[in-house]
């Protein structure tokens, strides 16, 4: 049996949180190196935003079939393979000589994510009872808060110290580490899918694949009937993959059993609008941060630190709270909470306000982090069959993702329609659309504001977020 492989959990959910934390990181780490990638790739605006955008979108759409890959092949197997995967490719992402390598290394990173999301989440809802669940997702949520705002610190501070590609070498070590906690700690656990659905398969790779890339490309297509096309097709293989699982009963790539858990449809749709805000605030800010008030990589990254100490010490206390109390109210405060900072950001991303104010956002942040991540987790998933457990984190993790997409599209169609209204479209593509140095004075008003403009689109998604939160039911404890 399994419980007496490994007695306790606790060790192997710490051994996946380092690649969990790796993964998560490599979503941020790029927001506060863009000035840096454009110059020393010598790469244009649009192609620094493929950079990140290349690892989301193969990021996301192959995390409905990774998470039941773990159920039919075990967790720990495709959590090892996916784990060597992203260590590779952070090694070729350091090499990089070109955008196009660094973005094919990127898209590759991403693939090994995806490998790795979900199985951290599914062997955490197989292995802890439900009175311990909600310690475990305190830690998970830790990790996710921690690592949200790692990301710009240690890109900033690798950045100045050595240059972007050190944002990906860094992974290299921490991989190897990783990968060598796991194969000692992580279990093998029972296989709980015997076949798999290969049908949904394809049609979901190509539904996720045309929904998900439509949506990135759109403002580069102007919005024209490329836009459209790959939406109407990729809408139609959608329907086509939803027809198909209904008749695959729990055998199907996703059950859509899953969907009769009230609070796990409406948390899996929760946790998108956190995958867009939190994806993409940075974004806007670090630029603005360095381009206007003209802020080192480090010393622009080191206002988001408070965040990431109070979110990591916060955390694992709101999960030990929610063992017993209903996370739906932590979820909701949280949320709030989270926008709240977010909307501090816009309101300071002005030349004529100290950009310092960002710490004291930071800590609403970082409050905010800590009560989102793990008592949201804790809504999806306290009811959560143990043999759906690959199924739930596949869909869970594939929303958040799908959001963060999503995001990062709309955030640089804003930043692009924002720079065009503020500062005309000569001086918008002043340099060929390249961060390049700072801007002169003149232009510095209209530059802050295109980028406050941005971040008020984060925190409006994220307040959507909350509003939805307030229509969980209940969540019974485990007290009795």
């Amino acid at each position: 049996m399994t419980t007496a492989q490994q007695p306790s959990p606790w060790p192997a959910l710490w051994a996946m949180m380092l690649g969990f934390f790796m993964i998560l990181v490599d979503s941020t780490i790029v927001s506060v190196a863009i000035p840096a990638i454009s110059e020393g790739l010598d790469a244009t605006y649009n192609e620094v935003i493929w950079v990140n955008s290349a690892y989301l979108l193969a990021y996301a759409v192959p995390l409905l079939i990774t998470g039941r890959m773990g159920d039919r092949y075990g967790p720990r197997t495709i959590y090892l393979i996916g784990l060597a995967l992203f260590t590779l490719a952070s090694l070729l992402c350091g090499l990089a000589s070109s955008a196009a390598a660094l973005i094919a290394a990127r898209a590759l990173q991403g693939l090994g994510g995806a490998m790795v999301t979900p199985q951290s989440m599914s062997v955490m809802i197989r292995t802890f009872s439900p009175t311990q669940r909600g310690s475990a997702m305190g830690v998970w949520g830790a990790t996710a808060g921690l690592a949200t705002v790692t990301g710009p610190l240690l890109g900033g501070v690798l950045t100045d110290a050595g240059g972007w590609p050190w944002i990906f070498f860094v992974n290299v070590p921490v991989g190897i580490l990783g990968i060598a906690l796991a194969w000692k700690f992580v279990p093998r656990l029972e296989q709980t899918n015997r076949s798999f659905d290969w049908v949904g398969t394809v049609l979901s790779a190509i539904g996720m694949f045309c929904l998900v890339f439509g949506i990135q490309e759109a403002e580069r297509f102007g919005w024209d009937w490329r836009f459209w096309a790959l939406l109407l097709a990729g809408a139609a293989a959608m329907a086509v993959f939803i027809r198909w699982q209904s008749r695959r009963g729990d055998d199907a790539l996703v059950p859509l059993r899953l969907f009769a858990n009230r609070n796990f449809a409406l948390a899996s749709v929760t946790i998108a609008t956190v995958g867009f805000a939190i994806s993409t605030f940075a974004i806007p800010w670090m630029i603005y941060v360095q381009t206007v008030q003209e802020y080192s990589p480090t010393r622009a990254a080191l206002l988001v630190l408070p965040s990431g100490v109070v979110s990591f010490f916060l955390s694992p206390q709101i999960g030990k709270l929610t063992n017993t109390l209903d996370p739906k109210p932590f979820a909701i405060a949280g949320l709030l909470t989270a926008s709240f900072a977010i909307g501090m950001g816009a309101v300071i991303a002005d030349p004529a306000i100290d950009p310092r104010w960002m710490y004291l956002s930071s800590v609403f942040y970082g409050v905010g982090n800590a009560m989102i991540w793990g008592p949201l987790s804790m809504v999806a998933t306290r009811n959560l069959e143990r043999q759906l457990a690959g199924a739930g984190s596949s869909v869970y993790n594939t929303t958040r993702q799908i959001g963060a997409v999503i995001g990062s599209a709309a955030v640089a169609a804003m930043m692009s329609a924002q720079l065009r209204a503020n500062l005309g479209d000569g001086a918008a593509q002043a340099g060929g659309g390249r961060f390049a140095g700072p801007l002169p004075p003149v232009l510095h008003e209209p530059f802050a504001q295109a980028m406050s403009s941005t971040i008020w689109l984060p925190f409006g998604v994220l307040v959507a977020g909350a509003a939805l939160a307030c229509c969980f039911d209940k969540t019974e404890s485990w007290k009795s």
